[in-house]
């Protein structure tokens, strides 16, 4: 449940997971460009917050997930991920560093990273806790109001390419910093942790703000190309989504997946590619996650992906994000199922490049944590 104050009897709740989290309040698109224009905070209360202690919480969970963390500030935010032994995503973390501790936020099953670390702890001086119950997300673009209780606040580094780290977006495919061009630069996503008592208490009216859905931070999220937890199927790999710009060091050393991750990197190809969908408003509704996207494939219309998030965006209409077989035309036209047998029309605008040369952006080897002969 949210400890932001806001009109139970106005909101519109998600489901599932977000059942007990506003997805809008009647006015999406009003949100959305309140949010935007940095006027409003979102309901992120799903979104599920962990406390990591210990003297070797770096140095520890650098050496399970894939970002390089062993060097990580007070105050500095980053990303990273558990794979499995196959390279497949099963948890994403969102780490901000602390003096005494990390906090980690996580939606794409919290219990089953916190089962796989807790595992892996054997003698080391490390402690996890799950704060969920005493601490609550806040979205924001841009600072959060002055008198937002925060206790630390994360700053997506979004669509920042990290140091050991590579692009796999068309747009600045092989290129040492992200282009000026992506339509993520211009977002700038923060999520505020703030003490669930103090946010209670805490007016967002009297802050010159409004309180704003779930919906709205999705459809910003679309609009930036940002992936997170939706687009995460059992098979998405790192490469397919594009995040090896964020959450990924490949030349940190060993983490589990991470042969699958350098197999990928220098040697082959994504088996698919993330694209975003412009999408036919006319008939005035949205694909649900999971819609299959169909394409001209040996002359017959087939399936050539899935929608993972769709919205209806304040400027831009409906869009959509995709994940589509990396052998696709992108000038295909495309089309959504949608209710019953409709068929949505889709306009493709590549992100994941359908191809790239092996060994694009790969950093040198760090021999300091690399201890492998050659």
């Amino acid at each position: 449940m949210s400890s932001l104050r806001y009109p139970r009897s106005e909101a519109v709740f998600g489901a599932a997971e977000r059942s007990d989290e506003a997805a809008h309040f009647g006015v999406p698109l009003a949100e959305q460009r309140a949010l935007a224009q940095g006027r409003a905070v979102a309901d992120l209360s799903s979104l599920r917050v962990l406390q990591l202690t210990g003297a070797d919480r770096l140095s520890w969970l650098s050496s399970l997930t894939t970002q390089k963390l062993d060097g990580l500030e007070p105050g500095q935010s980053t990303e990273t991920l558990v794979l499995s032994p196959t390279g497949h995503i099963e948890s994403w973390l969102r780490i901000v560093a602390a003096a005494d501790r990390l906090w980690l936020i996580s939606e794409l099953d919290a219990d089953a990273a916190r089962d796989f670390l807790e595992r892996m702890k054997f003698m080391l001086r490390v402690e996890l806790a799950d704060v969920s119950a005493d601490y609550q997300c806040v979205g924001t673009v841009g600072p959060a109001p002055e008198s937002l209780p925060v206790a630390a606040q994360w700053d997506d580094p979004w669509p920042a390419i990290g140091e050991g780290s590579a692009s796999y977006a068309l747009i600045d495919l092989g290129m040492p910093t992200a282009s000026p061009e992506h339509p993520g630069d211009g977002l700038d996503f923060r999520i505020a942790i703030c003490p669930r008592a103090a946010l209670a208490d805490w007016d967002p009216q009297a802050a010159g703000a409004r309180v704003a859905g779930r919906d709205a931070w999705e459809a910003l999220r679309i609009e930036a190309w940002r992936p997170g937890g939706a687009e995460v199927d059992h098979k998405a790999l790192v490469g397919e989504l594009d995040v090896l710009r964020t959450a990924v060091h490949l030349a940190k050393g060993c983490y589990r997946g991470q042969e699958a991750v350098a197999r990928v990197h220098n040697l082959g190809q994504v088996p698919r590619r993330l694209v975003f969908l412009h999408l036919d408003g006319s008939g005035h509704s949205l694909p649900e996650a999971g819609a299959e996207v169909f394409g001209e494939v040996r002359g017959a219309q087939r399936p050539v992906g899935t929608v993972t998030s769709a919205a209806l965006h304040h400027e831009l209409g409906p869009v959509a994000l995709a994940l589509v077989k990396r052998s696709l035309d992108p000038q295909a036209p495309l089309t959504v199922a949608g209710d019953g047998d409709e068929r949505i029309a889709a306009a493709q605008e590549v992100i994941v490049a359908p191809q790239r040369e092996n060994r694009t952006g790969l950093p040198g080897r760090n021999r300091e944590t690399d201890h492998r002969r050659g």
